[in-house]
């Protein structure tokens, strides 16, 4: 009989060892940011914001790098499914780019970042269901551990900001060392 590890987690895989559980994990992260800037006001709401910008940025450019390529390749109608998910990342960081250079306490700031947050969670809804379970059904543990390694790799050097019409993984790569170390703007 063994006995099992009271702390070891019972919810499901490790997102440090599968790529789909890190990325519905920062889909959480993007949901609780976003309540945070919605929640907040003044410097709070711009601090709030900019984590929500960089979390953005850099987890949609880790996917563009390394999970739709793959997707691409492998799912049934993965090309299909790719493209209407880099059509709604391209719309997604321009809406951005907008509230970026916008300040938080700007009458048309919220309802700006309320579009963007459907537009965003949507996004994540279809992701997970045409893109990630695909992904959970035809992989095995190794290859899902490999990848999320790779989005790791991806995010470390992703750009901090938005940049509409980057929507590939080649275009990341160039943008990415750079645009990573731009400084953030301070409103």
């Amino acid at each position: 009989m063994t006995q099992s590890n009271p702390t070891a987690p019972t919810h499901g895989p490790d997102p440090d060892n599968d790529v789909v559980a890190l990325l519905m994990a920062q889909h959480g992260q993007i949901r609780d940011l976003f309540d945070e800037v919605e929640e907040t006001s003044g410097d709070a709401r711009r601090d709030a914001f900019r984590r929500l910008v960089r979390m953005l940025a850099v987890h949609e450019t880790a996917e563009e790098e390394v999970v739709h390529p793959y997707a691409r390749r492998t799912a049934e109608g993965g090309e299909a499914i790719v493209a209407d998910r880099l059509e709604e990342e391209r719309l997604a960081k321009e809406q951005l780019a907008a509230l970026d250079g916008m300040d938080a306490e700007d009458p048309g700031f919220m309802p700006a970042l309320l579009k963007l947050r459907k537009d965003v969670m949507e996004h994540a809804r279809a992701e997970e269901r045409y893109e990630f379970a695909q992904l959970r059904r035809i992989n095995d543990a190794a290859r899902l551990a490999a990848m999320a390694k790779s989005v790791k790799a991806a995010e470390a050097t992703a750009p901090t900001r938005p940049h509409p019409g980057v929507e590939s993984g080649a275009k990341n790569a160039v943008m990415g060392p750079m645009a990573a170390r731009r400084p953030a703007r301070t409103s």
